[in-house]
């Protein structure tokens, strides 16, 4: 059991260095706060607020996994090597795809809630 116990707190611990040192992880956190402010606003659904909160969970899990790989590819590779370029640009790429798609589906959701508002 504390072994489990223990688990939590070395999560938590990579948490909060993401937080402290990754300038997109605080920027995605901003942009998550900002949504799910928006969806209380807008009285999201229960399938609406599952849908946003399953594209915040992926952008930000996938901004942590891209730390851990940027952070093990500087350990292995401290000089500059560009196969270790390559691994941090496509680990990158993978936050890229999660927020664009999160912004899509924001779109699709909060659109003919704003439009139907103003009109």
């Amino acid at each position: 059991m504390r072994r489990f116990l223990k688990s939590f707190i070395f999560a938590a611990k990579g948490l909060v260095f993401a937080f402290q040192t990754q300038l997109n992880l605080r920027l995605h956190l901003i942009a998550a706060l900002s949504v799910l402010l928006l969806g209380w606003y807008a009285g999201l659904s229960a399938v609406e607020w599952t849908v946003i909160l399953l594209c915040i969970a992926l952008v930000v899990a996938l901004e942590l996994v891209n730390t851990a790989i940027e952070v093990l590819v500087d350990l292995v590779s401290p000089e500059w090597n560009h196969k270790a370029g390559i691994v941090k640009d496509v680990a990158a790429a993978s936050v890229l795809v999660a927020a664009v798609i999160a912004l899509i589906v924001s779109i699709v959701i909060f659109a003919p809630k704003i439009f139907v508002n103003a009109v």
